[in-house]
């Protein structure tokens, strides 16, 4: 069966802005991915998280 656009059970945005349709990938040390995925909420805090780090370095990187 196809998957069907449009449709009413798909992933929704938590926030008002979009997300981005290619993912950011980096490598981690071995057994990170698996602790990761253990601290509650990790995927919004980790945008978060790389939102606050790029404002930091936004002098930096001109």
């Amino acid at each position: 069966m196809p998957f069907q656009k449009k449709h009413k059970l798909g992933a929704l945005p938590f926030n008002e802005e979009p997300f981005d349709k290619s993912p950011v990938c980096f490598k981690v040390r071995e057994g990170v991915r698996e602790k990761l995925k253990t601290v509650p909420g990790w995927q919004e805090r980790l945008r978060e998280f790389v939102d606050e780090l790029i404002e930091s370095a936004g002098d930096s990187c001109q």
